[in-house]
């Protein structure tokens, strides 16, 4: 009867439906960081310096983005979160080399939040490390 439900008892079924719910979650919460307050930055700028259409360039620089992220997760996987890290600095002077041709200003703009997402990577450990022990 369990059977016919679609419930199945064995450990292994159990351990897909959890690898199942974990990977929809975290992929989800990679989907939400992915979208963040840095990102309406980098619209507002784009939106500030350019006559094209947001939809547009958010289209095409999502198309463009996938194998940059996963180059970063293979960056991660080989040399962890300095290497990725790294890579992702690389990614931000080009995207503001890139953004001159539209706007100096762009392109400052584009180091100086580089410059504060960095900073705030080596801040955040140490932060959380006085709420959570």
């Amino acid at each position: 009867m369990a059977e016919k439900a679609g419930f199945v008892f064995s450990a292994k079924h159990v351990k897909k439906n959890i690898m199942g719910k974990e990977l929809l979650l975290t992929s989800t919460a990679l989907a939400f960081f992915i979208i963040c307050p840095r990102m309406a930055g980098m619209v507002n700028l784009v939106c500030k310096h350019s006559e094209l259409s947001l939809f547009k360039t958010a289209f095409v620089g999502s198309i463009i983005a996938i194998p940059l992220i996963m180059l970063m997760v293979f960056i991660f996987s080989r040399f962890g979160v300095t290497g990725a890290l790294l890579f992702c600095i690389f990614t931000d002077f080009a995207s503001a080399f890139m953004l001159k041709e539209i706007s100096i200003k762009a392109s400052i703009e584009t180091i100086i939040i580089a410059v504060f997402v960095l900073v705030a990577v080596k801040v955040a450990p140490m932060i959380t490390g006085i709420f959570v022990k």
